[in-house]
């Protein structure tokens, strides 16, 4: 069962999706999407989903005490079987990048062995994140230091970036 709700944030409204997971507790949710408003891909309630805010109460609750800097990693069940063996590659060195670090995409090409041209394909990849926030693609810059792309707009990656003392210098 795909559930949703929405959760405020400094960012705006975020979508939350999520489907119904086993947990430590019995039934839990695995998160799928975590979108904000305005950005590109970003999901959209269907019908059939069910409206659970109680469900997502835990990850709603860890994205507060992110946003009020008492949080620097997530600990959050995520979907499986999502994106294609590379995007989940990619995805995976997004969640080695430390909270206060940037990385550039070149960084997060050698680190999954797509040298070259692979850089493209690396920034084609965390352009499809369905995780914003959560799986920090906004920690990855340009070679240069400058903030390049992001799903959810440039000036919320400078403010996750400020969030974290990342902030590159464009």
């Amino acid at each position: 069962m795909t559930m949703y709700a929405t959760v405020d944030s400094p960012l705006g409204e975020l979508l939350l999706v999520g489907e119904q997971a086993a947990g430590p507790a019995g039934d839990a949710v695995a998160l799928v999407s975590l979108s904000l408003p305005g950005q590109k891909g970003a999901a959209v309630v269907q019908d059939g989903w069910s409206c659970e805010p109680a469900a997502f109460a835990g990850i709603a609750a860890q994205l507060r005490e992110y946003f009020e800097g008492r949080r620097t990693r997530f600990d959050i069940a995520l979907a499986d079987g999502r994106g294609t063996a590379f995007q989940r590659r990619v995805w995976a060195a997004l969640d080695d990048v430390p909270y206060g670090e940037t990385v550039s995409y070149g960084q997060i090409a050698e680190r999954v062995g797509a040298s070259g041209a692979g850089v493209r394909a690396v920034g084609t990849a965390i352009g499809r994140n369905p995780l914003l926030v959560v799986r920090p693609c906004h920690r990855v810059i340009g070679a240069d230091g400058a903030l390049r792309g992001y799903a959810g707009g440039l000036e919320r990656k400078e403010r996750l970036l400020g969030l974290e003392g990342a902030l590159a210098v464009s």
